[in-house]
């Protein structure tokens, strides 16, 4: 899988859609965490998807 790479500014500004808390940048799953909300955004060719219905629940 070729990841694209994320505009780092971009990652600067985006808040967990759910908590508007931080999100911390995963480059190996390509997802941005929100461990306030428990969620995985996934992020499909450099664009992040901050929908929580496409979040992956973490444990």
């Amino acid at each position: 899988m070729n990841a694209q790479p994320v505009d780092l500014k971009l990652l600067e500004i985006l808040v967990c859609p759910v908590t508007k808390g931080p999100l911390r940048y995963d480059a190996e799953n390509q997802e941005l965490i929100s461990d306030q909300a428990k969620l995985a955004f996934p992020i499909r060719d450099g664009i992040p998807i901050m929908l929580a219905d496409e979040a992956r629940e973490l444990d």
